[in-house]
């Protein structure tokens, strides 16, 4: 009876609420920030002047992506006067060798992006290969676990401030550059962000693994499952949302490690970026470390998107609500 007198929402209005979740709604609060940013920033005078407001951000942000269109232009001269050289030299000689030098101009914004992003996921993918087998196994074992939790708990604290001179000293000890492509101080940032961001997925993998339910430990024992397929066929479907809590926390807390070691290590990228227009303290410093400032913020919501599409797609219970 009280079913009837409800009215069931029609197709439109569904449409219409929808559309109000996703896409009003969270423009009405890019609008109020934009605002309050606005007005904030017109009353902030610092000594390089005027706090950037989002149509000086805006501004800049559109002059980085000039002055990556005219590197590139540079660029793009140069490999072609090296390539007139070289043609007119076979003309010249047809035994000569021609040679084409490598341009070294200064790395652009994107491609410091690019750099800040090579970094983060080798040293996350080098902490998740680490961290997850640990978690398994502190998960399935009581004595590993109390083994290894004490050092968990000693060296989770632990800022990457304090991890970066070690590393640094270790690496330039130990590392030889044999390509020009894999510097010291990449390696230095990518160590630096795999010893930060180990912890959040080895403990919540051992959370998971602790929690699978016992009905199906009860049903590994009675189908004599082998160590090794109780892990691959019970315990690993079980605790993946666990274990992609602990993947999304350690990329955000990789994203975060990276931008203060790029900054020390000088390690092109994003970091290295800001620290440089900090140092030069010029008119336009403060818009263009804005747009780094959000930059870094846009890549660490996309990641973390990426990693639950991710989490979807292996996760056996698709109707799981992730957020």
């Amino acid at each position: 009876m009280l079913s009837r007198l409800v009215k069931a929402p029609t197709i439109r209005e569904e449409w219409l609420s929808k559309a109000l979740e996703l896409i009003a709604m969270p423009l009405l609060g890019l609008t109020i920030f934009l605002v309050m940013w606005s007005v904030a920033a017109s009353r902030i005078d610092t000594s390089l002047g005027k706090f950037p407001g989002p149509s000086a951000v805006l501004m800049q942000a559109q002059g980085l992506v000039s002055e990556f269109r005219d590197e590139k232009g540079r660029e793009r001269a140069f490999y072609e006067r090296q390539e007139k050289r070289n043609a007119e030299l076979i003309l010249r000689d047809p035994q000569a060798k021609p040679s084409m030098s490598p341009y070294s101009g200064a790395p652009t914004y994107p491609e410091q992006i690019f750099t800040s992003l090579k970094t983060v996921f080798t040293g996350f993918l080098l902490a998740a290969l680490i961290a997850i087998p640990v978690g398994i196994a502190i998960g399935l074992s009581g004595f590993v676990y109390q083994a290894v939790n004490p050092i968990i708990q000693l060296f989770k604290p632990v800022s990457p401030l304090a991890w970066l001179p070690l590393v640094t000293i270790v690496v330039g000890s130990v590392y030889v550059n044999v390509n020009d492509s894999v510097p010291k101080s990449y390696v230095t940032s990518a160590v630096t962000v795999m010893l930060c961001c180990l912890w959040p997925t080895a403990i919540n993998t051992a959370v998971g693994v602790a929690s699978v339910n016992q009905d199906l430990v009860n049903v590994s024992k009675v189908l004599q499952l082998g160590r090794m397929q109780h892990v691959r066929h019970i315990v690993l479907p079980a605790a993946v949302p666990m274990i992609f809590t602990g993947l999304r926390l350690s990329l955000s807390t990789a994203w975060m490690v990276l931008i203060a070691a790029e900054m020390l290590s000088q390690n092109p990228g994003l970091g290295k970026f800001v620290w440089d227009e900090f140092q030069n303290g010029n008119n336009n410093s403060l818009g263009r470390i804005m747009v780094a400032v959000l930059t870094i913020g846009v890549i660490g919501y996309v990641l973390d998107r990426g990693m639950l599409l991710l989490q979807q797609r292996v996760s056996w219970d698709k109707q799981a609500v992730l957020r």
